[in-house]
């Protein structure tokens, strides 16, 4: 069976349309849909308020604001990779700018084969990121349960004066007697005894 194919939501802000409509001709369907267009930054911000995106790509300058300031703050917020396209004489301070801050950057004008290889980047520090997101998620749900189950035993300790390694056996056997998560477990003593 064939593995379903990873869609990207994507978000262009440009201030030209025709730049904005060619640049979402150079992203392949299925894989890069949608593709919402917005010409402002303020659009964009609440865009991404509304909605979450795996890219943002941003045509610099943009009418309200050259659109550096939008970019990292898109890069660290929304969890989105983003690039940032300028013009070649903009392009040194908007590295300097940029580059420390997770946002990728290209000169204009592009042409096909190099957005195209560009667009293979942004995939593959989008699916980087998500990996790391995951672990993450896991790493968090772990110290979660290690808290709960803590709260659990102190509330055993001080309800029913076990020791700390009685109440911790009490409750692996419950968990493993029930074939029930600890984190089970803990919750329905906390919710007895609280």
């Amino acid at each position: 069976m064939a593995e379903r194919e990873q869609t990207y939501r994507v978000l262009i802000v440009s201030a030209s349309e025709a730049f904005a409509k060619e640049l979402s001709g150079l992203l392949p369907l299925p894989t890069f849909s949608p593709i919402k267009t917005v010409p402002a930054i303020s659009l964009a911000k609440r865009e991404l308020s509304e909605r979450d995106f795996d890219f943002v790509i941003i045509n610099s300058p943009l009418r309200d604001d050259p659109g550096t300031h939008f970019a990292i703050d898109a890069a660290d917020a929304s969890g989105a990779v983003v690039l940032f396209l300028t013009r070649a004489e903009q392009y040194d301070e908007a590295y300097g700018t940029l580059s420390g801050n997770g946002v990728f950057l290209l000169q204009k004008p592009i042409s096909r084969s190099l957005f195209s290889v560009a667009a293979d980047w942004l995939v593959s520090a989008r699916e980087g990121l998500r990996k790391t997101q995951k672990k993450t998620m896991s790493i968090e749900e772990k110290v979660n349960e290690i808290r709960l189950v803590n709260r659990a035993k102190w509330l055993l300790i001080s309800e029913l004066k076990m020791t700390e390694s009685d109440a911790h056996r009490y409750i692996e056997k419950q968990a493993m007697d029930r074939c029930v998560p600890k984190k089970q477990v803990a919750e329905e003593i906390i919710k007895l005894y609280s």
